[in-house]
Parts: C-alpha cells; structure tokens; sequence
C-alpha cells in the first residue's frame, strides 16, 4: 500500500427489522433513530451523510408511523446524505429462490429510483454466506461493488482477524467471481462492519483508539483508502461524530478523515487497485474454517417456514406470474401493484435472520402470517389468470360427445414439456340460491357412466370419485355474490406431454364418444414390488427402499433409512452431544401396505414406531442459562423415550423417473434432529447442489481447516452425487439442509426437522417454539439416472417437481385460443427456465434462465404470437441488445457456461 491514506468512515446502523426482539418492538426503536438521524442532519451540516443498511424497507417501516417525514427523507435521499438500497431487504441468499434474489434487487432500485438516489454496492454485511452468481447478478445490475461480511477467511467471532496467515485473500479487497467470469471487486469487512463504532472524542482515548485501528486497517487494506464502519447492530447514531472526526485530524495530521459514503469509497477503491489482489471464485461459505462458525445449520431451523417460503415463492414466480403473463398476451391488464404488494409480503419474510428461523418465537409467528398472506395474494391473480385465458379457449371440439361434456385445461407453467398427475374437482350441476336450490334432486343428479378424454378423443386412464354436494359461491366484477350449490366430482389422471408454458384441455364425456380405449395395467408387481419402464422399486422389512434403475440395471440400497441424533445446539448451529450414538431404523420392522394400484400410479404407507428420547437433560437448561458456549456444552440426551409413528408414502408414476417420498410424523421429542439417508456407493469426490442461479459442484470433504464434524450444506431443489455412468438426484420441497456423510458409502443426507429450545449468538434467548412440536411433513423425489445427459433431465425433472400443474374447468365455447398451445417456447436441455413475468417499465414480456453446465449452450426461444421483437435483457429487465426483425417468429443464439440469460419480448419496435 502506497500513498497517504484516506480514512473512509461510513455512519450505518445495521437494522435487523426483527431478531432478539419482534418486529414491532424494533420497529418503535426504529421510530426513534430515524427521528434522530433527521434532526442531526438538519442541524448539523459537518454530519455529512448515513448509510441506511442497503434496504429500502426501512422507509417503509417509518413512514408508517412518520407520513409526514415524506419530504424531508426525500429531500436528504436527494441531496446524498442519507444512501439507500440498492436491495428491498437483506436477505438470506442461500434461503431464498433465484427470482426471489432478483426481485429484491429490483424493487430495491426500483425503490431507490423514485426516491432520488442510491447506494449503488452489492450490500451483504450480514449474510450467512454469500451465493456464486452474485457478481453476475450484481453486474448484469450496473454494480460492480460488493461487501460483505462472511464467507472468506479471515473470520471468527464477529470477523475478528486471527492470528493466521492462511487467509484466503492477504487484503480485505478482492477479485470476485461468478462461474460465467463475471466479477465485481469485493471488499471483506476484516474486524467486522462495526470496527469504526463509537470513536472517541476524548484525546487520550482517541490516540489509543486511533493508534491501534490505523495499524490494524493498513495491516489488510490493498490500497490507501480504509473502511470504517460508525455503527452496529440496531445501533444509535454516534451524533458526535464529526467532532471526533476533528480530533482524529489534529491527532493524525497525514492521514485524510473523511465522512464517506460507499459511493465515494468505492470510486476511490477501484482507481488504487494493486495488481496482485487474489481472485475469489464463486460461492462464499467459509469453508477454509474450523466450520463451527458457518451459521449453515439455520437452514435447518424451523423447518416448516422453510417449506412455506418455498410455497409462496413458488405460487408467486412459478405459477402467477406466468398465468399472468398469459392472460396479458390476450389483452389483460397485467397488475404489477398486486405482484408488488405480494412480493413485498413475501420478502418481508426473506432477511436473515427471519427465514433463517434464528430469532425469538413471536417472530416466526408473524411470519407465518406473512406467509399466508402472501399465497392468498397469489391464490387470487392466479384464479383471475386462469378464469381469463380459460375463457377463450375454444372447447367446441367437445360437443362431438354431447353438449353435457365437461370441458377443463391443465396448465404447465416450468420451462420444459410436462408429464404428471392432475386431480381436479368438477362441477357437474350448479344451482345458484338466486334460482333456488332443490338439494334433494341436486344430490339425486345422475352422474351416468362418463369417460375421461384429451381433445383428439384418446381416451386417459383416471380416478374417480363422487364428492356429492358442496356449496361454493361466485364474486362476478358486475354483480352480487353468486353463491351456488354443485354436484361434484374428482377426478385424478396422468396429464401427459403439457406444452411449455402453455396448457392442453381434457373433457369429462359419455362413454360412447370415445374412440380410443384405456389400458388397465398396474405398475404393482407384489406387496413389496413396483415399476414402471424407468425404475423398479422393492420395499425391505425395515421400509428402506431397494431402487434399480432399469435404464443401466444399477442398484440404490438401503434409500429412505431415518436417522436420529441429539442437538444441543441452537438455531444457528447443531450440535450433537459427545460420544452419542446416532439412532436409525435399520432394525425396525416397518409395516408396509398397498394404498393405490391404478394404471397410472401405485402407492405404497410404510409405518414404523420408532422409539426416540424425548429430548435434553436438564444439565443443557443450565449451560443455555449460563452462556456456556455451544461447542463446549456436555448435556446429553434422557434415557426416557417416546414412540414416534413415522408414516412414509412412496409413489410410483407410469411415466415419471422419480419415485416421490411423502413422509408425515407427530414430532414429540426436544432437542434432536431427524434426517433420511440415502447412500448412493458412487465413487467420486464431489458432488453438485442446486442453488441460486447455479449448479454448485462441492467437495465432498471439508478443507483441512475443518474441525466440526457436521459438514451439512445449503441447497434449493436438489442435491446430486454422480460420475460419468451412474448418478442419484435427490429432489427436495423446502428442505434446504443436506450433507455428504463421510461413511465410504457417499450417502447423501437430507434433514427432516432439526428441534432446538435457544436462539444463541450472544444472550440467552430461550425459543421454545422451536422445538417443532406438533405434525410434519415432508416431500422427496429420488431421481437415479445415467451419464451427463441423463443426470441434466434429472436436474430438469427436479425443477418440476416443485412446480404444481394448474387446473380450471371451461364451458362448451368457441374461442380463439386452440384446444392446445405453447404461449412462449423455452427449448434447450442444457439451461433452467426461471421466470415468465411482465416488465413493469416497459410492459414487455420478460423470460429468464440459466446455463445449468460448465459448458456453452443454445437457446431457441418462440416468441408469443403478439409480440414482434426480442431482445436480450438483464436481472432488471432493460434493452441490452435487439436480435430479431419483425419477420422472425423465433431465434436461436448461444448462452455462455454459467450464464444468466434474460429475454424481452416487445409488441413494438425498439
């Protein structure tokens, strides 16, 4: 480092909106500082600006209380003393979706924009590990700044800087790098985001304190420009801080004190860049640590809020904004206010320590809140999507079969061709109460013998099942309520070959109107035995499962055991007691019997009574009241146990390569965690995991500074270990937790319920709560596959098994919509289809995916019938670069490894 040195101090607070206290109560202590910041601000012109912690939300939040502070926010937001954004939140990265990510990015700059002004750096000062694909996010954003907290050594306790020179960088700047080669300059806060908190304004006490940061700050900082951060956690503003800006200047005449902005630092950062800092590649998990302090296991924590994030993310941006985009192409207003409002809810759930699970139990009561909230938002735009496109769909094919046929389509909205069981319930007969309702003759109503049939007259296998009479009412936009009296069916059947982002219509007819017949096989062999054409499945004594892989004849054994340790952790860490044995069911004799045997699906409950402690002994109550340390407790489980009733459901589908695992329990035990293992005896040492935006391919074994012997990760929809022939995917619905156990046998864990009674971190904040007591459930689809082609359709297949297909009955009606269609084609097998939504700028349609593989790829996309120009975008949705004429319907380019790859397509010209 050369030249004179510039101190740069930040003035921040870092603003958990809800943690060690629920929300509202931080939210008046929120109230309080903003009240603060704008009177110091007003009055004292030496206090130049405030960082407001990267996310908007806080606005919101005091403007709640503080309306008529509008202008005078406004007011310093323009005139750059207070720096917002650029995130809505900040979030947890691992733990929210890709378009999650992106959406908080931009509603964030969204926000910024229509307030004046903006801290335009990738701010992650407290995350829980940092995500691979953040550079290229960051940069597709015009960002190309990021700090963070975590994530590269040196860390410790609050990012302390040990006594070590193994550090994965010698400075705390660094070379950031996505997988695609994209990079931002990232800038690690060494001693923390606090370590220019409180200065002195005394001269003795600021000499000491200006001696030792000035020494510790030149010690990693590449260049002369030095970062202090004036504040901390829900920390009151310093208001003397200029004063002890004048006095560090007296105290240390060579060195330039300056009351910065991140704007400002980074500017005079990126202009002093050595040339020899390190490039860091991708994924910041702290890895090269002793792994206790990684914080991974809160993906663990509460596992149920992991499972209703994962429900509303994916109603949101799986579902609605698809339909909606369907309905948009045929004339519909597309309500960007309502998808805001949905999102905000949402995201309101998505900082860290929120959907972490680490924070006190009135917090994650209010979150489950949110989150139903959210999902009735998204429950009503995807009603009103699928009553608009439903109606002009041409069903007159139907009345071939008699004008009484029951017409209804099946919506696919993932990115690929789609195959799976629908259920949908029918309305056979409808009376509405304005007419008058005879329910007697309504429930006497024959149902005839009826078939089930596509819109070529090939006649689908299907479940049948009279529901009798239910109410149900209408809210017409025109009119009254509607209620009505219907005389229902439900019907299950496998919906095969869907078209991408589009939908195919099924009819309920007469039996004499079809022309083709349907099979009657079953894909049962024995009480024990079932298979389709891609996998065969046999059921051991003890309920694990024996799964072949007809495709290569390779053999799975041992799949779906459950294992059960001690945890004596916390929220934020597991940790098993010493010397405990892990307790499994591999000695358990199950009972096992056949629920569903149809030609399209069998299902096989599994039972097991399973014996488990009921939870700590009373020595961990003590080591939690008196702050012992996780890592050094002794408590041990009780002897004293309690039968758990663990019921599996294992499904075979004819034409599905998975076989889906349900599993449902009472949980009535503390302080334990509950996995199901998988071992796959595949020889390899890495393994991949899905995440934001990327497949990460992991190690298997920890680095050699790794001293826990839990080595659990992140993941989103999967988890694959694999070699050039043969491969095991494991696809998950909201159970972000697995691990690579180290037991020769590659055996991919995925945790069920992690039960734990404290927050942790630095008090004693007991959370009962957390010991999820009570019902649980949890979804798995085992996916074994072949080589590299095949294991990219086990990535695809996972994709969509988190995506539900979506139905809505039709009238017999003409229409201009055919009985089947694609509104956009998606095809290429080597890229992920994240997102079909509606720009808010500019009102194009906006598609998103990524490069799955470490390879380049093709993308040829179809563009929908009304629009007469594409073009790629970027993460917030504006014109990078036209590439087709209003004579094309389609185009075809290629997609960079790792690539995130954004397309607009416009109904005018660019």
């Amino acid at each position: 480092m050369e030249g004179n040195q510039t101190v740069h101090i930040i003035s921040h607070t870092h603003w958990d909106r809800e943690w060690y206290l629920p929300y509202e109560k931080h939210h008046m202590y929120l109230i309080k500082l903003m009240d603060q910041l704008l009177e110091v601000l007003e009055n004292d012109s030496d206090f130049k600006s405030f960082h407001l912690d990267g996310q908007t939300i806080i606005l919101e939040d005091y403007l709640q209380v503080r309306p008529q502070m509008r202008e005078k926010l406004k007011q310093f937001i323009q005139e750059g003393r207070i720096y917002i954004g650029p995130w809505y939140i900040l979030q947890d990265e691992f733990l929210t979706s890709s378009e999650s990510n992106v959406r908080n990015l931009l509603y964030g700059m969204k926000d910024s924009k229509e307030w004046g002004g903006i801290s335009n750096v990738g701010y992650f000062p407290d995350s829980f590990g940092n995500i691979g694909q953040a550079p290229q996010v960051l940069s597709q954003a015009g960002i190309h700044h990021a700090v963070f907290g975590r994530g590269v050594k040196p860390t410790g306790f609050n990012n302390v800087v040990q006594e070590d020179t193994s550090y994965e960088s010698p400075y705390s700047e660094m070379l950031w790098r996505s997988p695609d080669g994209s990079s931002v300059l990232g800038i690690l806060f060494a001693n923390w985001y606090c370590n220019g908190n409180e200065v002195p304004v005394a001269k003795k006490l600021a000499q000491d304190y200006w001696d030792k940061q000035l020494q510790s700050l030149k010690e990693y900082a590449s260049t002369p420009h030095l970062l202090l951060m004036n504040g901390c956690d829900h920390q009151p503003i310093q208001l003397n801080l200029p004063e002890a800006l004048r006095t560090a200047k007296k105290l240390n005449p060579d060195v330039d004190f300056m009351h910065s902005n991140f704007n400002a630092y980074c500017e005079k950062l990126a202009s002093s860049i050595p040339s020899d800092i390190k490039i860091i590649d991708g994924e910041l998990r702290s890895q090269h640590t002793d792994g206790w302090g990684t914080l991974v296991n809160t993906a663990s924590s509460r596992i149920y809020i992991k499972q209703m994030n994962q429900q509303s993310q994916v109603l949101l941006e799986k579902v609605a904004e698809p339909l909606a985009t369907f309905a948009y192409l045929q004339g519909e207003t597309y309500d960007h206010g309502l998808f805001e409002y949905g999102w905000k809810i949402l995201m309101q759930n998505h900082p860290h320590d929120s959907i972490c699970g680490c924070s006190v139990d009135e917090v994650h009561r209010e979150m489950v809140t949110r989150f139903e909230k959210c999902q009735q938002v998204a429950e009503v735009i995807i009603d009103k999507s699928l009553a608009s496109v439903t109606r002009n769909i041409d069903t007159t094919t139907f009345t071939k079969w008699g004008e009484d046929a029951i017409p209804f389509a099946v919506y696919n909205t993932t990115g690929q061709i789609r195959t799976g069981i629908v259920s949908v319930v029918l309305d056979v007969r409808k009376e509405y109460f304005s007419a008058g309702v005879n329910k007697q003759q309504l429930k006497a109503f024959p149902l005839g013998t009826k078939i089930l049939v596509d819109a070529y007259g090939n006649r689908m296998d299907c479940e049948w099942e009279d529901l009798g009479i239910a109410f149900d009412y209408e809210l017409p936009d025109n009119q009254f309520r509607q209620p009505f009296m219907a005389r229902r069916v439900r019907l299950t059947f496998e919906a095969k070959n869907i078209p991408t982002l589009g939908y195919e219509t099924f009819a309920l007819v007469h039996r004499s109107g079809a022309s083709k017949t349907a099979s009657n096989q079953s894909l049962v062999i024995n009480e024990r035995e079932m298979e389709n054409k891609y996998t065969h499945v046999k059921m051991n004594e003890n309920g694990s499962l024996v799964i072949t892989n007809k495709e290569n004849g390779r053999i799975y054994k041992d799949l779906c055991i459950y294992e059960d340790t001690g945890d004596i952790g916390n929220e934020y860490m597991y940790k098993q007691p010493k010397e405990e044995t892990p307790l499994t069911t591999k000695d358990i004799r199950a009972e096992i019997t056949i629920i569903k045997d149809s030609p399209f699906r069998a299902v096989y409950q599994i039972v097991h009574e399973w014996d488990l402690p009921k939870g700590a002994s009373e020595l961990l109550d003590q080591e939690q009241q008196e702050l012992v340390w996780f890592t050094g407790r002794q408590a041990k489980r009780v002897t004293d146990t309690i039968t758990h009733t663990i019921t599996t459901y294992v499904t075979l589908e004819k034409n599905n390569r998975g076989v889906q695992i349900t599993t449902s329990f009472t949980n009535q035990a503390k302080d334990h965690r509950l996995r199901m293992l998988f071992p796959t005896d595949i020889q390899t040492d890495t393994h991949y995991a899905d995440s934001v935006f990327e497949v990460a391919e992991r190690s298997n074994e920890p680095a050699k500074d790794w001293a826990n012997p839990d080595y659990s990760q992140h993941q989103q929809a999967f988890v694959n270990v694999s070699n050039e022939l043969e491969g095991l995917t494991i696809a998950n619905f909201g159970l972000n937790e697995y691990e690579i156990l180290r037991d020769g046998r590659n055996t991919i864990a995925i945790t069920l319920l992690r039960s734990v009674r404290e927050l942790g971190d630095w008090g004693y904040f007991p959370t009962p709560e957390a010991q999820c007591l009570g019902e649980q459930t949890a979804s798995i689809c085992i996916y074994p596959h072949e080589g590299e082609r095949s294991k990219l359709v086990s990535f695809q297949d996972s994709y969509q098994y988190q995506v539900p297909l979506t139905v809505k009955q039709a009238a017999i009606q003409e229409g201009v919509l055919p009985p089947a269609q694609s509104f956009v084609e998606w095809q290429s097998n080597l890229l992920a289809f994240t997102s079909l939504k509606v720009s808010d700028e500019s009102s194009d349609v906006i598609a998103r995916g990524f490069n799955l593989t470490n390879r380049d790829a093709r993308l040829t996309v179809h563009s929908p019938a009304s629009c007469n120009y594409m073009y790629r975008s970027n993460v917030l949705e504006e014109v990078v670069s036209p590439f087709m004429n209003e004579i094309e319907s389609s185009c075809s380019f290629p997609v960079k490894k790792h690539e995130i790859v954004t397309i607009g397509f416009s109904k005018q010209k660019l």
